[in-house]
């Protein structure tokens, strides 16, 4: 299992239906809005790196609404 940490930055007028999408995608374990140069963190869970890259490429970049991300892969302590 790989856990990971994406930061979100929503297009203006569209954060609704994005938040939506995010929910719904396969891997996103928790969603929680923020304020400031991000929108959004996304708790991820993935079965493995490539599968977390595939999914934040593949999925969230693609949803209308999204301008960027940025990913941070955790580890533990």
């Amino acid at each position: 299992m790989v856990t990971g940490l994406v930061l979100v930055r929503l297009m203006s007028g569209k954060e609704k239906n994005a938040l939506q999408r995010i929910k719904e995608t396969k891997g996103v374990a928790h969603v929680s809005a923020v304020f400031g140069r991000w929108d959004l963190v996304l708790d991820m869970e993935t079965e493995d790196l490539p599968s977390l890259s595939n999914t934040v490429v593949d999925s969230i970049r693609s949803i209308p609404g999204v301008l960027s991300t940025e990913t941070l892969v955790t580890t533990a302590i």
